[in-house]
């Protein structure tokens, strides 16, 4: 079976137009690409890639 992600863009972007698309709709893969350029390529990461990505993010905006 084929699957076509389905991305929506990411609630943190920025006013300058820098920011991210995630699709989460297809099973095992999390897939992030530039909103920019939706042609370019697609990143695909597991779940646990994309939980422990999220997680470092997350303690990174922290410490500022």
């Amino acid at each position: 079976m084929t699957y076509r992600f389905n991305f929506v863009k990411s609630s943190y972007s920025t006013a300058s137009g820098e920011c991210v698309e995630v699709a989460l709709n297809v099973p095992h893969t999390i897939a992030v690409r530039d909103s920019k350029d939706s042609d370019g390529r697609i990143l695909r990461l597991s779940p646990t890639a994309w939980a422990a990505f999220t997680a470092a993010r997350a303690f990174d905006g922290r410490r500022r």
